[in-house]
């Protein structure tokens, strides 16, 4: 019976293991061949003169990244990987691997990222590589955990959508029968619909779709979005859940990820410490008018330069509160005493914006103002409306990029890095 490969011990005494052959090294009466599974390495030593005929068979045939099937006496070794080898009394190769390889898997020889991702079945057995996505699958499980624990419901809203989130052109189309239809950009219509559904507290992690002509390490034309809306709540009972929320993932990822982190070369990982700064939007601009060299006034969006320049001067995450109301979505609640000014916040990693939220305008005919001062039709968001003029309890939300979660927390250099197949301008395929 096969065992994982991190549970193969000298104790084990005989073992039977499966897996990727990593490397071959060829020394003229001794040979060893390194295993590796999803769960490590291990070194297989074949002393040409003790090893039957078969296994000398399977040594000459094999080729690296072939899976096989070897089985033998587990001794102890210390020189070898984890302090212990396998000699075998046997060698099966199940999918002999054609040569050359599309890339060097064990990481001799580097690659760009173009070539990473054409091969990407073959990135991931990188152990590095896979640790991106181990740590990813650990923070959607401590991200879920996080919302059942604490009352949400898990929802699932359309990603073929009539209109616009927000208006704009930034939308893919697609045929949609008879109709015109478009892929979402974001749940925020329909997270707010089930705020008049009586739900209180939903979430979903999904895809959303922006057709951005972007072209650079941080944005992807489809990314993976973590919602949630919350009733009876303002914006800052939602920006002390984000807060909690991402202190509890950067928990969990250092309480069950030491291996992965290892793997990763991160032996720093730090957890934040919430409450994170609130940094209202007029300060933000003067930190950044002072640091770049670039024109900057109040009411205008936060540039990546900018970002960058108040992310140095924060030195952590930190939340960007209060910001104009004419660059803010029309959903955005103003503040009574200065309509100038709304209840939205960004929450920011000092490398990039990670999160943006608000608290919503729920009253129907102030909604309906708004959404004209934008220069858009009320007509065209008719179903989202609707609910408004039934009961709609005041509410507040934000949505998080799953993807660049992963790339900040990990000191990634490329979002591609954290997302298994990745869709930009450019790339369609695999």
């Amino acid at each position: 019976m096969r065992i994982p490969i991190q549970n193969v011990t000298p104790e084990c005494g005989h073992a039977e293991v499966c897996g990727w052959v990593h490397e071959v090294r060829d020394l003229g009466g001794l040979a060893f061949m390194l295993i590796r599974d999803r769960t490590g390495i291990i070194q297989v030593t074949i002393p040409k003169k003790k090893v039957p005929e078969a296994v000398l068979a399977a040594l000459k045939a094999v080729s690296r990244e072939s899976v096989v099937r070897v089985t033998g006496p587990v001794k102890a070794i210390d020189k070898a990987p984890g302090g212990r080898e396998l000699v075998p009394e046997s060698i099966e190769i199940i999918s002999l691997a054609e040569t050359p390889l599309p890339l060097d898997v064990s990481e001799k020889v580097l690659a760009e990222m173009d070539t990473r991702l054409d091969a990407r079945f073959l990135d991931v057995r990188r152990p590095r590589v896979a640790a991106v996505f181990e740590v990813r699958s650990a923070a959607c499980f401590a991200i879920n955990q996080y919302f059942h624990e604490n009352g949400f419901t898990n929802i699932t809203t359309p990603k073929i959508v009539a209109a616009a989130t927000e208006g704009g052109t930034e939308l893919f189309p697609i045929a949609y029968f008879d109709k015109e239809a478009f892929l979402n950009q974001s749940p925020q219509l329909y997270k707010q619909m089930m705020m008049a559904a009586g739900c209180e507290r939903v979430y979903e992690i999904g895809p959303i779709f922006r057709a951005e002509e972007h072209n650079t390490t941080k944005h992807l034309n489809e990314a993976t979005s973590i919602d949630i809306e919350v009733s009876f709540a303002d914006h800052l009972e939602v920006m002390r859940i984000l807060e909690d929320l991402i202190v509890r993932i950067y928990e969990y990822v250092n309480k069950t990820c030491s291996t992965q982190l290892a793997n990763l070369e991160i032996t720093d990982f730090a957890v934040p410490k919430a409450p994170f700064p609130r940094l209202p939007y007029a300060e933000a601009i003067e930190i950044a008018k002072k640091k770049i060299d670039e024109p900057i006034k109040y009411g205008d969006d936060i540039s990546p330069a900018a970002e960058r320049a108040i992310g140095a001067e924060m030195g952590g995450h930190y939340f960007i509160v209060d910001w104009p109301s004419e660059i803010r979505p029309y959903y955005a609640m103003q503040y009574e005493d200065d309509p100038s000014i709304c209840k939205a916040f960004d929450m920011m990693h000092p490398r990039m914006e990670l999160s943006s939220g608000a608290q919503r305008e729920h009253r129907y005919d102030i909604l309906v103002n708004q959404i004209r001062r934008k220069g858009l039709n009320p007509e065209s968001f008719e179903f989202y409306l609707k609910p408004f003029r039934y009961g709609m309890p005041p509410h507040a939300g934000w949505g998080l990029g799953a993807d660049r979660l992963v790339m900040t927390m990990l000191g990634l250099s490329n979002v591609r890095e954290a997302v298994l197949f990745p869709r930009d301008m450019h790339r369609l395929v695999p």
